[in-house]
């Protein structure tokens, strides 16, 4: 990948983030869009892709290893998105207050960042649809097609 393509691909995940804030902050149809724990893992896995390519833009002897780092990024990001939508489609699985929600909430970062780290949503709660997807649906697709970009433009790489 050229240092554009990572710079664009690192500015793309932001933007995902900042959707998602402002989402959080301002709501969508009169709905709040609080983040679940499952939400901000998300969002972390969007900053760790962004950073990785940020940083494979910005030093190109070490550009393989950022982009193993996007990819593992974009592959727990995916994994996590897929839980969410499972549970959406299952509600009954939810047990209300995750667990989890308190694990993140009890971090510095949380404590510093509420606006962007909070978790305070249930991960089964199902919210207006944007352009017919949930925002987990939404997530968990562009978090495919990343994986797929990463791995062909990395397996396009390596034959050369």
């Amino acid at each position: 990948m050229t240092r554009t393509q990572y710079l664009f691909i690192s500015l793309f995940c932001l933007s995902l983030v900042v959707f998602a804030v402002l989402l959080q902050q301002f709501g969508y149809q009169n709905t709040s869009f609080l983040p679940c724990p499952l939400c901000i893992l998300q969002r972390i896995g969007y900053l760790g892709i962004a950073i990785s390519c940020f940083l494979a833009a910005g030093i190109p002897a070490l550009k393989k290893l950022f982009h193993i780092l996007a990819v593992l990024s974009a592959c727990s990001g995916a994994i996590i998105a897929g839980k969410q939508v499972w549970l959406l489609s299952h509600p009954e699985a939810s047990c209300g207050i995750d667990p989890l929600e308190v694990w993140i909430n009890q971090f510095q970062l949380v404590q510093d960042l509420p606006w962007l780290f909070k978790a305070d949503g249930l991960c089964s709660a199902k919210l207006p649809a944007i352009l017919g997807l949930q925002v987990p649906e939404w997530s968990l697709l562009w978090f495919c097609v990343l994986l797929i970009l990463f791995a062909v433009t990395f397996f396009k790489n390596t034959k050369t």
